[in-house]
């Protein structure tokens, strides 16, 4: 598809502050590269249903299947999405066409009074809805009193300032993106707060038969990023991850070998994490996959409790 022969693409996404600043990105870097280029804005279920936790209502696909509704019936040709929302499998008929240049894919503690999460006094209130957060803050602070969070990243900061918790956690790409770094008071190494897969990671969906459009995407991918996510959303896709597994998975490259550590924990019973990890070189991704794959099975030796494929 070439920009001068090339329709208006459509871009379908969320109206949040975040999804919108995500779709401006993608517009501004294919228009410099020649395309005509909207929005169509969508408010989806994900972002309606605010009473409850994701893990009870269907899960991050709610924020994703109107705008695959959108791409299916034509009213839009791709979807930017926070990959980390996205689920293991993609709908029959739809693809994951570019996977763009990883932001911070670390978590940010995020606190008015409280410069990290060490100076929180005990039983501190501390608001996440991420059970992947949950365990992980339960293992580095047992005595802290975790509390549900939603909303997007605007409301989750008003709840924070109004008092309802001493601190709160929250993907620091996301943070960044809007220009509100000043927010952090602290990063987690990701060897104590390990991230989610595909965290900090813009992946666009298309439906899979246009070939076109993953053409015109094609510029914009980043291939370790691509290459790293794929591991971490193959340890999730082995395990039958989703919001509603307490699951994280994070790879980091060197040269060509990718490192991938993942854990699991259970956050009813405060149980250790279990823990696994591994590298190998990778520069395809039924490579980043394999090692993704080896991860989950390394996880349910240790204990992990996953979901039976189906």
């Amino acid at each position: 598809m070439s920009p001068s022969q090339t329709p208006t693409i459509v871009i379908a996404t969320r109206e949040s502050r975040l999804a919108l600043w995500q779709a401006e990105h993608v517009k501004a870097l294919l228009e410099a590269r020649g395309h005509s280029v909207q929005l169509l804005g969508m408010t989806t279920k994900g972002d309606q249903i605010l009473d409850k936790s994701l893990s009870k209502v269907g899960g991050k696909g709610l924020f994703v299947k109107e705008l695959e509704v959108a791409l299916e019936e034509g009213r839009a040709h791709i979807a930017v999405h926070s990959l980390k929302d996205v689920p293991m499998e993609l709908p029959e008929g739809f693809a994951l066409a570019c996977v763009m240049e990883r932001e911070d894919p670390r978590d940010a503690f995020v606190s008015p009074h409280y410069e990290s999460l060490d100076a929180l006094p005990q039983g501190a209130v501390v608001g996440t809805s991420s059970l992947r957060r949950q365990v992980l803050l339960q293992a580095l602070r047992p005595d802290l009193k975790i509390e549900p969070l939603r909303g997007n990243l605007d409301t989750r900061l008003r709840k924070l300032d109004e008092g309802q918790y001493d601190a709160i956690v929250l993907a620091a790409a996301g943070l960044k993106r809007l220009g509100l770094e000043a927010r952090i008071r602290a990063t987690f190494a990701p060897s104590a707060m390990l991230p989610a897969a595909g965290q900090g990671a813009l992946g666009i969906e298309v439906r899979s038969d246009r070939q076109d459009l993953i053409d015109a995407l094609a510029p914009l991918a980043h291939q370790a990023t691509w290459l790293t996510v794929a591991a971490e959303r193959a340890v999730s896709r082995a395990m039958g991850g989703s919001c509603s597994m307490p699951l994280a998975a994070h790879g980091t490259f060197t040269q060509d070998v990718l490192q991938l550590d993942a854990a699991w924990g259970e956050p009813e019973d405060k149980t250790p994490l279990v823990r696994a990890q591994a590298s190998a070189p990778v520069t395809t991704l039924a490579q980043a996959e394999a090692l993704g794959d080896a991860i989950a099975q390394r996880l349910r030796a240790g204990g992990a409790r996953g979901v039976a494929p189906a």
